[in-house]
């Protein structure tokens, strides 16, 4: 017991410290220069090494106890900062997989479902012309095929299916739901545990793997946020911000589509284990009339 403690305690450690100190003492020092140089001499360096070396000549630098208030203080406000910007990416988390809820996030959903489907109809049109040309035997059905597969492309760009939520990520999540239900009439949302305690541990480190990164590519951007608010002392932490915003936003999609991706295949390769588990009989891979069956064995009336 005494190891496992000891074991778990290193864990939190460094925990604490990849996701809380480290990020939050950057952020402190990036405060600093904030506030020593300015607009004015956002690029005095030398203003800045004498601001340190007053620091470091002052009497009380070369006291040990207020060194280490001080230190103490450093890590205090790193790991404060760190864990508001930890709140801020559960913020931004929930935002991008709330489903429409007001006229904010009704307008957004519904400007996404316009683009969704002018852009069905355009890879449809495209599709038929493609068709055509194809059976007509055409010069240009290659052509046609290939403006189809683009079109097609830019569809999936704004979403698999017609966008229901405010924000690609939340239909990304979303859409397993959707395509389970359609191809085997399985409730994921009520199979979910049932599937997650029959799963192998490694196809759980991978769908741990992929939650995780969605909550650090929303922790990121909210630390891009923070830059941005610096910059209103010091413009270079500006840049920093924009930069860490739209890295942020591209892990989330990414991690995003894997979550999606890996929870669909878990219904495929382990539905048919869900029904044998539940009882039911399962011949051969898991059917529409299977699935119905497991959804009502696991519906239990409220």
């Amino acid at each position: 017991m005494t190891a496992f403690l000891s074991a778990l305690g290193d864990k939190l450690a460094e925990r604490w410290l990849t996701l809380l100190a480290v990020p939050g003492v950057l952020y402190l020092m990036a405060l600093g220069a904030a506030v020593t140089l300015g607009q004015r001499h956002w690029h005095d360096v030398g203003r800045l090494r004498a601001r340190l070396d007053a620091l470091a000549a002052a009497p009380a630098a070369h006291s040990p106890g207020t060194v280490a208030v001080a230190a103490l203080g450093v890590l205090a406000g790193a790991a404060a900062v760190g864990t508001a910007a930890q709140q801020l990416g559960g913020w931004v988390e929930k935002a991008w997989l709330v489903e429409v809820r007001g006229p904010l996030t009704g307008r957004l959903a519904a400007r996404r479902l316009r683009r969704w489907q002018a852009a069905d109809a355009d890879y449809r049109t495209a599709l038929v012309a493609a068709g055509r040309a194809r059976i007509a035997e055409g010069a240009d059905a290659g052509a046609l095929a290939h403006d189809a597969e683009r079109r097609y492309a830019a569809r999936n760009r704004i979403g698999s299916a017609a966008p229901r939520h405010a924000f690609w990520t939340g239909d990304r999540i979303a859409a397993p739901d959707q395509r389970v239900w359609r191809s085997y009439r399985l409730d994921l949302t009520v199979a979910w545990p049932h599937l997650w305690l029959l799963a192998p541990d490694g196809t759980r480190a991978e769908l741990d793997t992929a939650r995780t990164g969605l909550a650090s590519a929303t922790r990121l951007i909210a630390w891009g946020a923070g830059y941005a608010v610096l910059s209103l002392w010091w413009w270079p932490a500006a840049p920093i911000g924009a930069l860490a915003v739209a890295t942020g936003v591209g892990r989330g999609r990414a991690a995003a589509a894997s979550f999606a991706d890996l929870a669909e295949a878990l219904v495929d390769l382990h539905g048919k284990e869900l029904a044998l588990a539940l009882g039911l009989e399962c011949e051969g891979a898991l059917t529409r009339t299977v699935g119905e069956a497991v959804t009502r064995a696991l519906s239990k009336p409220g």
